[in-house]
């Protein structure tokens, strides 16, 4: 059997404020480490042994798997870093409330903006002091590669390569692989394992610092998926990111 363990990042402090993140490098709240640490103690209970780890660019997942790792006891395993895991760009509401933003366009349009499959925020312009054209950590991205915005869609597009050529190749040496990212980077790998439509996968909410595991035959045939943990707090957490963008 092998296994893949996939974790959202704990709450961060714009979750906490309910703002649009998307590239934006912001760090977990304690509320987030907090919950980030208890995942790795479940995991660790539970007798998961990751071999292999891969995240994003970003602090609030980088801090989560850190958390993670801490707890099970195995802060020695390896890790590699890719912008390909980032979340999704929100593009020109990168910063915005989320419910005040629903109230401004409609839950309808925001709904759109946050879950929908090919619908794209406002664009940011590359110079615009959010761009990752402006952070230094995306120096190697030619302007092509920076996302200003991204559908859904587009962050599957920059993420599957990665995930193909990278991320499932790994299990050519290892049996158990864990990958700490985000909503949107996760949904296009969940998208993609469990063979979602677009509809499906709108409402679809992954939520923070709950492993969720997927068990392949040696084939890499998928043979199921499950949340680590109690159902009914899933089930609220699952509840909560999805009304993050209603209006009050």
């Amino acid at each position: 059997m092998k296994q893949l363990i996939l974790i959202r990042h704990g709450e961060s402090e714009w979750n906490k404020l309910n703002l649009f993140t998307g590239w934006t490098d912001v760090d977990l709240t304690e509320a987030g480490r907090k919950e980030a640490y208890e995942a790795g103690v479940l995991l660790k209970k539970e007798g998961y042994r990751p071999q292999m780890c891969y995240t994003s660019y970003l602090k609030r997942a980088v801090r989560t798997l850190n958390q993670v790792l801490e707890a099970m006891d195995m802060d020695y395993l390896p890790v590699e870093k890719s912008w390909r895991l980032n979340e999704k760009s929100y593009g020109a509401i990168q910063g915005l409330n989320k419910a005040d933003t629903a109230a401004k366009y409609g839950d309808e349009q925001v709904l759109l903006w946050r879950r929908s499959f090919d619908v794209q925020p406002p664009a940011l312009d590359l110079h615009d002091e959010r761009s990752p054209r402006m952070d230094p950590r995306y120096a190697e991205l030619s302007d092509s590669e920076i996302p200003l915005t991204e559908s859904l869609k587009d962050t599957i597009a920059r993420l599957m390569p990665y995930y193909k050529d990278v991320i499932l190749k790994a299990f050519d040496r290892y049996s158990s692989v864990m990958v700490v990212a985000h909503g949107n980077s996760l949904r296009g790998i969940v998208k993609e394992l469990r063979g979602m439509t677009n509809d499906e996968i709108i409402k679809f909410n992954i939520p923070t610092a709950v492993p969720y595991i997927f068990e392949f035959n040696d084939n890499m045939e998928l043979q199921k998926h499950y949340f680590l943990g109690d159902e009914e707090e899933i089930r609220k957490k699952m509840e909560s990111v999805a009304n993050q963008a209603k209006k009050k």
